[in-house]
C-alpha cells in the first residue's frame, strides 16, 4: 500500500470550497479520511489562487499530450512507409514500361551486323 495517497486538483478545490460553506474542518477531515491541517493548507491555496493555476497547468499539459500522441502516430505511419518504400528498392522492381509477358519476353537487341 501507497504510504502517501495523492488527490487530484477538483478534489482540493471540493474539499476547499466546502469548508467557507459552513462545514467545519473536523467533520470535513473525518468524511474524507484526510488531516485537518492538509485541509487547512488547501483552503490557503485556493484563496491564493493555487488551485486556479494547477488546473490551467494540467489543461496546458493534456494538451500537449494529445498533440505528442498525434505526433507520435504520424512519426509510425512514415517509418512503415519509408521501409515498405526501402523493401521496394532492395528487391529490385523492374519499371513498367516493357513488357509483362512471359511469353513475348524483353525486346531482342539488335546485332552490329556480324549476322548474315
Amino acid at each position: 500500500m501507497a504510504k502517501y495517497r495523492s488527490h487530484s486538483v477538483e478534489f482540493k478545490r471540493q474539499v476547499a470550497q466546502e469548508y467557507p460553506g459552513g462545514e467545519t474542518l473536523h467533520g470535513l477531515a473525518k468524511r474524507h479520511d484526510i488531516s485537518r491541517n492538509l485541509i487547512r493548507v488547501w483552503v490557503e491555496k485556493y484563496e491564493a489562487g493555487a488551485f486556479d493555476e494547477d488546473a490551467r497547468a494540467m489543461d496546458l499539459i493534456q494538451a500537449y499530450e494529445a498533440r505528442i500522441a498525434a505526433l507520435e502516430r504520424l512519426v509510425g505511419k512514415q517509418a512503415l512507409e519509408l521501409e515498405s518504400l526501402k523493401g521496394a528498392v532492395r528487391s529490385g522492381a523492374s519499371p513498367r514500361s516493357g513488357p509483362t509477358s512471359a511469353i513475348a519476353g524483353p525486346p531482342a537487341s539488335r546485332s552490329r551486323g556480324d549476322a548474315s
